[in-house]
């Protein structure tokens, strides 16, 4: 019975409908970024506003129509974790147990990214708000309170760095070209290596950004100082030539936004 039970979700899994759900997650993940980096592009201009997942989701909700597009991008959002946990648990049964281990690690992690996404969606569709800011505080206050505190937070700031990192290597080798099923030709194609390598090198620079400022608040054992992207990108800004490095990073994660967008009706799923 376990092993029938187990067998239909693998048949789920693998339905071009499910799949093509999923690929709204893509979609949904893009348009995020995409708003995240216009609300930086704004601040950089001296305007006011929240450059963070519910920063960008509120703003999609106040447009005509919102509610429909967060609830499209939630269940979108929601298909693609779904569908990556069933990466995760069903496929590369036949490669070697490290590889294996491997790539359903990663699949697990992208799992959790999409989720997170599809709650910041679900959330706001339903009526209620989030603030990531302050959700970073408080993740941050939890972890240094605990025993060996400090260590983990650290321990936080290098599992950041090392997907910043793996970001730039990305976007850096154009390895995103890997996740297409077919390798766009012509004028698209420039444009797609355009935006897929601007994207991901820009947002390991932001990932790169966040990090150091949940290790400095390891250090300092102070939470405040470790506030998420918002407030990570908003220091960047108060430095020397800040506000030039908060609008190239602004312009990195539309690009990625618009690439993801892109991606969705090409992926290799």
């Amino acid at each position: 019975m376990a092993r029938k039970v187990f067998d239909r979700l693998e048949d789920a899994a693998d339905s071009k409908v499910f799949e093509t759900c999923a690929r709204f997650g893509y979609a949904a993940n893009g348009l995020l970024h995409f708003v995240i980096g216009i609300i930086a592009v704004s601040v950089a201009a001296g305007a006011r506003g929240d450059i963070e997942r519910s920063g960008a989701v509120e703003a999609l909700a106040d447009l005509p129509a919102g509610y429909i597009l967060l609830w499209t991008s939630f269940l979108g959002a929601a298909a693609l974790a779904i569908f990556q946990l069933s990466e995760a648990a069903f496929r590369w049964k036949h490669r070697d147990k490290k590889e294996k281990l491997a790539r359903r690690m990663k699949a697990a992690f992208k799992a959790g990214g999409y989720a997170a996404v599809s709650v910041s969606f679900g959330v706001y569709a339903l009526g209620g708000e989030t603030d990531s800011s302050a959700e970073a505080r408080e993740f941050s206050a939890a972890l240094l309170s605990a025993p060996l505190g400090a260590a983990l937070l650290v321990a936080v700031g290098a599992g950041v760095i090392a997907v910043g990192c793996y970001y730039l290597f990305k976007g850096a080798t154009k390895r995103y070209c890997k996740d297409l099923e077919e390798q766009p030709q012509g004028a698209h194609g420039i444009v797609i290596h355009v935006l897929g390598s601007v994207g991901y090198l820009t947002k390991g620079l932001a990932l790169a950004v966040v990090e150091i400022l949940i290790i400095g608040a390891a250090v300092t054992s102070s939470p405040k100082d470790s506030t998420g992207l918002d407030g990570a990108l908003k220091a960047l800004q108060e430095q020397f030539l800040g506000t030039v490095a908060l609008s190239i990073i602004a312009i990195g994660l539309m690009c990625y936004g618009l690439y993801s967008i892109v991606r969705a009706p090409l992926d290799r799923m």
